[in-house]
Formats: structure tokens, C-alpha cells, sequence
């Protein structure tokens, strides 16, 4: 099965950053989809939606 969520250890892996810093860039980002009325999973971020927020310029973004 194709993995759609990110566990917290691959976003610390992914930026280079602590896990402590990986669960608050989870926590923020899960926080954005859940105004967007998205059903979040703690401590886990829907791939695409990271890939989105984390590595696309502001003008490709669709906010």
C-alpha cells in the first residue's frame, strides 16, 4: 500500500531538524487542514499536503 501520511521521524529526517521541531511542523500543518475541514491523524501529515506547503513557492501554492 502507498504510504499518503508522513510519520513525525520522516518529516525530522526530511527537514533535518529535531523530532521535538518535526511534531510542531506536523501539529501547525494538521492545524491547517483542520480549518480547511480535513479529518488529521496526530502525529502524522498527509504527503501531498507537506510536499505543498514545505517545497512550493508561494506563487504555485493554492491558498
Amino acid at each position: 500500500m502507498n504510504n499518503t501520511f508522513l510519520k513525525v521521524e520522516e518529516v525530522a529526517e526530511l527537514l533535518g531538524v529535531s523530532k521535538s521541531y518535526a511534531y510542531k511542523v506536523v501539529r501547525q500543518l494538521n492545524n491547517e487542514l483542520k480549518e480547511k475541514g480535513f479529518l488529521t491523524i496526530s502525529g502524522r501529515i498527509n504527503k501531498a499536503y507537506f510536499m505543498e506547503r514545505v517545497y512550493s513557492t508561494p506563487a504555485e501554492r493554492k491558498d
